[in-house]
């Protein structure tokens, strides 16, 4: 507006002989500064949407930052978390290796006193033939029938089943021909029984079908029968409990199979 006030001012002070061309000079310039003024303006106007495009696009890529930020904050917390859990595993573990171990090495000698006054192999277990009888074999070494007494204590002390199984897959690994092996098998199974019914199962099962004439073979058969129904699998639960009168018909087992078989529920 200014430069229009100029330009008007001096077209009024011109002389009464003022052209027709000044006139449309005056008025060409003062279009073009119309034209320069919305030229701006649509400039201006297109940096301010800029700008506030950008201003956007700061503010969200802020927020992703942040959000990322806390994302990795708690998945490092919950990490965290899952260290501490494993170490305390790991460290309870430890425990019972060392409890497990403890108690074989505090009861080495003792038992290393008995063998030399009763002979080698002949120590009787609770309830059982001696050792050398158990399965039809050889003597049982001394080293595996204290881990396999060790191991047992364990189980009979009640709340460390871990430990014991343990103990037991100690003597399976170390002496796979010892004759505790069958029975060491089936205390596997009892370990893992009010655990994970599967593996129980897995363990009775290496019992019937690699030791059949063990002590434990008919035990692990009912075993097998009880887990089958329990698991809603009464054909399979038929099948062992009359496996058991079938092949070991004077066991205790077998009397306990034809009660089940007579069962009108199985």
């Amino acid at each position: 507006m200014r430069e229009l006030a100029l330009l008007v001012a001096t077209v009024v002070t011109l002389p009464g002989c003022a052209l027709k061309g000044d006139v449309r000079r005056v008025e060409e310039q003062l279009v073009g500064l119309r034209n320069d003024r919305a030229e701006q303006a649509r400039a201006d106007s297109a940096r301010a949407v800029l700008l506030d495009e950008a201003l956007g696009d700061i503010l969200a890529m802020q927020q992703r930052t942040a959000d990322s930020l806390v994302a990795i904050q708690r998945r490092l917390t919950s990490f965290q978390g899952e260290v501490r859990t494993d170490m305390t595993e790991v460290q309870r573990q430890l425990v019972q290796v060392q409890e497990l171990a403890g108690l074989g090495q505090q009861g080495v000698a003792a038992l290393r006193r008995q063998l030399a006054q009763r002979g080698p192999g002949m120590i009787p277990l609770e309830g059982d033939t001696p050792v050398d009888a158990v399965a039809g074999q050889g003597p049982s070494s001394s080293d595996a029938q204290e881990i396999f007494r060790a191991s047992l204590d364990q189980l009979n002390a009640g709340g460390a089943p871990q430990t014991a199984r343990m103990g037991f897959q100690m003597l399976v690994g170390t002496y796979p021909d010892d004759p505790m092996v069958p029975r060491a098998w089936y205390f596997i199974g009892e370990t893992w029984e009010n655990i994970d019914a599967d593996s129980a199962a897995a363990a009775y099962l290496r019992v019937v079908e690699d030791y059949p004439e063990s002590r434990n073979a008919p035990t692990a058969l009912y075993r097998l029968g009880l887990l089958a129904e329990q698991k809603g699998d009464l054909d399979g639960a038929r099948g062992y409990f009359q496996r058991v009168v079938d092949d070991h018909p004077r066991s205790d087992e077998a009397a306990l199979a034809r009660s089940k078989l007579n069962t009108p529920d199985i």
